[in-house]
């Protein structure tokens, strides 16, 4: 059975939300105050976070930052406020998704559903990515050894830096990057030049491996934030 931590300080809306995800199947404990949620969160194990972002003593925001820092499951975000910033920020910090308030119960564990499917996918294969020799998802074929892509069975040219940054997002899959954050980690820290050469990269993968590159279904771009490769 799934173990849910939902952290809210409105103890109705917790206990709702408890007892709705409950008659799903989950297991499910309530934290009211934050400072209580992130102990619970880092002190014991639980599959996926529900996590309000307008906390007393300890708010949302810094509870996802460190629960991301030594842990990798699911974090939902909640809140009230409708400003495309905070969904942005808390994105940044290394949440899985966002939902506003007030929504259905049902939206809410559809949401549960989805992203602890995605997780279990995720970790499936206790290999990780990174020692693979050959690795595929979702129509990329990607050989290591002989650093050659193929994308629904064709292979396709790719440069150096094309090839590095596409490795990469794949081997960090669902994680946010900003745009410094991978002319650091492909260009290097002593490299010289301007960080918009990410986006012109990031345009020529979609061309490649996009079959709408308009509507790209491998590397979304998380708007003020960067980008993420969806798995």
């Amino acid at each position: 059975m799934k173990h849910i931590l939902i952290i809210e300080d409105d103890t109705v809306i917790a206990e709702v939300q408890k007892d709705y995800l409950e008659a799903n199947g989950y297991s499910v404990d309530v934290a009211t105050s934050g400072d209580r949620g992130l102990q619970k969160a880092l002190q014991e194990e639980y599959d996926l976070l529900i996590l309000d972002l307008m906390l007393p003593i300890v708010d949302g925001f810094e509870i996802c930052k460190q629960v991301r820092k030594v842990k990798n499951i699911p974090i939902l975000l909640v809140s009230a406020k409708k400003e495309d910033i905070d969904k942005i920020r808390g994105l940044g910090l290394g949440a899985d998704d966002h939902i506003s308030k007030p929504f259905s119960l049902g939206e809410l564990v559809a949401r549960v559903k989805a992203h602890l499917a995605r997780y279990d996918r995720l970790v499936s294969d206790s290999k990780p990515l990174t020692a693979k020799e050959e690795i595929r998802l979702r129509g990329i074929r990607i050989d290591k050894l002989a650093r050659r892509v193929y994308i629904n069975g064709n292979e396709v040219a790719f440069t150096s830096k094309e090839y590095d940054l596409l490795l990469f997002l794949v081997t960090h899959p669902n994680w946010v990057f900003s745009k410094t954050e991978l002319f650091e980690k492909i260009w290097g820290l002593d490299s010289y030049g301007d960080i918009a050469t990410v986006t012109v990269h990031i345009s020529k993968l979609r061309e490649k491996i996009e079959s709408d590159p308009a509507k790209p279904q491998y590397i979304e771009t998380v708007w003020g934030v960067g980008y993420r490769f969806l798995l």
